[in-house]
């Protein structure tokens, strides 16, 4: 199958996917949001580690994440929702997926709005998701989250930058996200590095992603 041919199905795929979905059990997701009138939701160092703080505070117990993508506006994750996670310490109920990211975001949105001395909504509205429905998508998206940064030219090698999951999951360092999975679905490391390199940064018709 042909990269164009490849565009026109996950465009198809995105059209049917777009609207706003409840989060199953046992399933993944892309969630995504940018800046209220795309406004900067990260200016510092310390905002993208703080953000980073919360998703492992906020989703691990809730969510597996795969690879993640924080731009100056906007962000990407790639999730997986655990099954039969229980909130065993106040209801002892499944717990409310998508409140659990809404929690996450509207922590973060309070803490950047103490630092910045500014009032009203960080977001620009409530976070978007879709699931990821084919193996296809899933190895495409993967790409385009890394990719993100080049696509939007803030640096000229997207595996240089410092904020995605990228250079988390080609080191050997500790790592919250699953990098042991994300790679065995590539074959190992080197076919997952050379999945990203094969590839024209060249994402105009990739909006789809997002839409």
């Amino acid at each position: 199958m042909t990269f164009e041919n490849l565009q026109s199905k996950y465009f198809f795929l995105a059209l049917i996917m777009s609207k706003a979905i409840a989060l199953e059990e046992g399933l993944f997701y892309h969630i995504y949001n940018r800046g209220n009138n795309k406004e900067r939701i990260f200016k510092d160092e310390d905002d993208y580690r703080y953000f980073l703080s919360l998703l492992k505070k906020h989703l691990l117990p809730t969510a597996d994440i795969f690879v993640y993508c924080l731009l100056g506006n906007h962000f990407h994750l790639l999730v997986k929702i655990k099954t039969n996670e229980i909130d065993k310490g106040i209801t002892g109920k499944p717990l409310n997926t998508s409140q659990v990211f809404s929690n996450l975001f509207n922590a973060y949105a309070k803490a950047f709005n103490r630092k910045y001395n500014r009032t009203g909504k960080l977001f620009e509205e409530r976070f978007k998701r879709k699931q990821i429905a084919t193996d296809g998508y899933f190895s495409e998206l993967i790409y385009y989250i890394h990719a993100n940064p080049q696509r939007h030219q803030l640096i000229g090698d997207f595996r240089n930058y410092a904020h995605s999951s990228y250079p988390v999951l080609t080191k050997n360092e500790f790592t919250f996200i699953n990098r042991d999975e994300v790679l065995n679905w590539f074959g190992g490391k080197d076919l997952f590095e050379r999945f990203h390199e094969e590839r024209v940064v060249y994402l105009l018709n990739y909006q789809n992603f997002e839409k």
